[in-house]
């Protein structure tokens, strides 16, 4: 038997997902920039796709540009406003994903960048972003992810949104891992730019969106031909989009659903870990209000905690110790670290999907029943 618990860095594809995108591999493959039928038909299949996009997330379809996942469309956000917008300032978090900490520390000299407190439980310090906001003269973008991939801790958007337009900020979320996952209404708390990347909702890999604000008006971060608006050089990954598109739909169509489910699965995981083992904590409020999809485990020290990714690999199971970045190795969490410095504690993510099932969460813990010495046991000297 294979478990796998790490949807939190890439899910499985969706069957009905797959069958979307066949045709346009076989048959409806011409060029979506070519004048022909074959390109036309390419060309209508993309804007069918982008307006499911925008529909779904309140957006107009001139603010829904197709990227080849996450890590471009943040890129894209971050240097082009600070190219086309005049942003001398960004404020962040030392707890973003990697591809928002390293853009960072990439910039030219002239920019500064400023970190906002985190609390002890993950949260934003509200109050010193405030105070930064008020501070400061140059024009900044605040650049915050809407939950975070590691422990699931959220931001509250409309707070921070509120915040922005207050002190004339630009407002940028990395929401890769809450698109579908939880209703994203643009109108409800304006943002100036917001991410999303297929293969965390059950799409194909290679293919995400930006939602860019119609008020923000930047120029294309790739040089190359006219795609997307003049806004994305490069041939649009056809098969790749409508693939995103499908799986978007289904997200939101089965929330509800997958929501009752998943909170379920993760539910059974935390009380079963409490009930066998000594010592557990948990890096999130997970009873409280919290990426559902996530449950990051703090095990005690012991020799067998160790090699835990590892022995749960060997049992058949896959996690993780932290981001996507470093899935499947014992490379510590530099959100962990953030949060509680340097611990000999063994952090793992768990992370679900729909595709889980209780039979699965049994097989975990009495798979780790064989590896961490579990309560009431004997431990011979």
């Amino acid at each position: 038997m294979r478990v796998y618990l790490d949807n939190a860095a890439t899910t499985k594809i969706a069957p009905e997902v797959l069958e979307a995108m066949l045709p346009f591999m076989r048959e409806h493959y011409g060029n979506p920039s070519s004048i022909h039928a074959q390109g036309r038909r390419a060309k209508a299949a993309i804007e069918r796709a982008r307006k499911i996009v925008a529909q779904h997330l309140n957006a107009s379809i001139g603010e829904i540009f197709f990227t080849s996942g996450g890590t471009e469309s943040n890129n894209m956000a971050i240097k082009c406003a600070i190219r086309d917008l005049g942003v001398t300032r960004i404020i962040s978090s030392p707890i973003e994903h990697h591809c928002i900490l390293h853009t960072l520390e990439d910039l030219p000299q002239n920019i500064e960048v400023e970190m906002v407190k985190i609390l002890e439980d993950g949260k934003v310090d509200y109050e010193d972003l405030e105070n930064r906001l008020k501070s400061g003269t140059d024009k900044t973008l605040v650049s915050l992810m809407y939950a975070n991939n590691e422990i699931g801790v959220l931001l509250d958007l409309k707070r921070v949104s509120d915040l922005c337009a207050e002190h004339s900020a630009y407002f940028h979320t990395d929401s890769v891992q809450t698109m579908g996952h939880f209703p994203m209404d643009v109108k409800s708390f304006p943002v100036h730019f917001m991410s999303g990347s297929a293969h965390k909702f059950h799409g194909p890999k290679g293919v995400g969106f930006i939602y860019i604000n119609q008020d923000s008006q930047i120029k294309s971060f790739l040089q190359g031909g006219a795609q997307e608006r003049n806004m994305r050089a490069g041939t649009e990954n056809i098969y790749g989009i409508i693939g995103l598109a499908k799986a978007f739909e289904m997200a939101i169509e089965e929330m509800d659903q997958r929501r009752t489910h998943i909170q379920e699965i993760r539910s059974n995981l935390a009380k079963g870990l409490l009930e066998n083992f000594e010592n557990i904590r948990f890096n999130t409020d997970w009873e409280g209000e919290s990426l559902y999809t996530v449950l990051n485990v703090s095990f005690p020290p012991s020799e067998h905690a160790d090699l835990l990714l590892l022995n749960l690999d060997i049992a058949g199971i896959s996690a993780s110790g932290g981001s996507a970045c470093s899935s499947g190795s014992e490379k510590g969490s530099h959100v962990i670290e953030a949060l509680q410095g340097k611990t000999d504690r063994k952090n793992i993510r768990f992370s679900f999907s729909h595709y889980n099932t209780a039979e699965e969460i049994d097989f975990l813990l009495e798979a780790l029943k064989k590896i961490v010495t579990p309560k009431n046991s004997e431990v011979t000297q």
